[in-house]
């Protein structure tokens, strides 16, 4: 069976999203803005939660109907089959997102929801399920725009860039999601070295080893659909033990980090064991201004500090022209991409972008920012006369 769904990932990345949507077996791809809907079998859902590198989570659509109040909603809701999907023992969580809704409370909506879904319940079984606001079993999501109201079931459970792995962080950690949706847009593949000189706790890094080593970043998590009555324990198993089979450790990669803070490359080092990463990545401590390129070519992909969230604007203004020489005169013909909310880097740095590409780190809006890097001046010199 055909069933269709819906996989939301940080604003920016519908693109790519879409292409890792494809290659695991989803069809019918429609990029939408936040997201990207698809149909597929359960065999691709259970696949793209298990492999999706840049979905935050993936949601099975449960119906989609035109409303006019808050009772045609719960009517709509009520009239499901919810027992058939779930049992009662199980605690419920709703969430609602609405664009250009007409309707007054949303909190009212959410609450009509919750209510249509246990009463339910109660008709059916006898029973009701739990709400718990923090730490559900089923999630349950609603999308309201001007005219529909959809209604999905959260196949994923915790955000899909939740991996089980990190443990240790930093002030300002980066998204697993957000981390490889970046490597995509700056088109690294594992042949190419990759520098991160201000790694923080190692995102990029532990991304970048993981899909050279063909680990799925879920491997080590559960996923709420495995509460589901139709999960199919039968083909999960045999998925996770075909993903498994494709993993690679005898490989050798060209991936280095660095940070001026050692107390972040603690961090780092800590979360390349968790992952079993540690001998695919090389750390050093050390001032960005101050390193050199490790290989001839490369791409440099990092998250530097900026006003919003570190240091202060007339630091920043003094540092980022110096990153720009040093990357002029030390990392010619390697490619450098920066995720910046600070306007500063761009009007600065005295490099020319070569791409532009808006991001959203979490709710705060950013610009991934792309050098090509030639040697010395970006400047042609005049002839001199004779």
């Amino acid at each position: 069976m055909t069933e269709h769904f819906f996989a939301p990932c940080p604003r920016g990345l519908e693109a790519v999203l879409s292409h890792e949507l494809a290659q695991l077996g989803a069809t019918t791809i429609e990029i939408l803005p936040g997201g990207v809907a698809f149909q597929g079998s359960w065999l691709t859902c259970y696949r793209a939660n298990l492999e999706s590198r840049i979905a935050s989570r993936i949601l099975w659509q449960l119906a989609k109907n035109s409303y006019r109040n808050e009772t045609d909603i719960y009517e709509q809701t009520y009239s499901l089959p919810w027992q058939n999907w779930f049992e009662p023992r199980y605690s419920i969580k709703v969430n609602l997102a609405a664009i250009k809704c007409p309707l007054r409370s949303l909190d009212f909506v959410t609450l009509r929801i919750k209510d249509a879904i246990c009463d339910k319940f109660r008709a059916i079984c006898n029973k009701r399920p739990n709400i718990n606001t923090t730490a559900p079993d089923i999630r349950i999501h609603s999308f309201l725009d001007a005219q529909q109201c959809t209604l999905y079931l959260d196949t994923s459970g915790e955000a899909l860039f939740k991996r089980g792995l990190r443990q240790a962080q930093g002030e300002a950690p980066l998204r697993e999601n957000l981390a490889a949706g970046i490597l995509a847009l700056a088109g690294w593949q594992p042949s190419i070295p990759l520098l991160d000189p201000m790694c923080g706790s190692g995102t990029l890094l532990i991304e970048a080893a993981q899909i050279a080593c063909h680990i799925a970043p879920g491997i080590q998590r559960a996923f709420a659909c495995e509460k589901f009555k139709l999960f199919d324990s039968a083909t999960w198993q045999k998925l996770k033990q075909t993903t498994k089979q494709q993993q690679t450790t005898d490989i050798s990669l060209s991936i280095y980090g660095s940070d001026l803070s050692g107390k972040a490359l603690a961090h780092a080092r800590s979360n390349l064991a968790i992952a079993e990463l540690t001998e695919y990545v090389t750390l050093k401590q050390a001032n960005i201004l101050e390193i050199s390129a490790p290989t001839e070519t490369g791409i440099l992909i990092t998250n530097p500090p900026y006003g919003v969230r570190i240091g202060n604007q007339q630091a920043l203004a003094e540092f980022y022209p110096q990153l720009g020489n040093v990357l002029k005169q030390r990392f010619s013909d390697w490619k450098a991409f920066f995720l910046t909310a600070d306007p500063l880097l761009a009007k600065t740095i005295r490099l020319k972008p070569s791409q532009r590409t808006p991001l959203f780190n979490g709710a705060l809006e950013c610009r991934l920012l792309g050098y090509e890097l030639v040697a010395g001046s970006m400047r042609r010199k005049k002839p001199s006369k004779t």
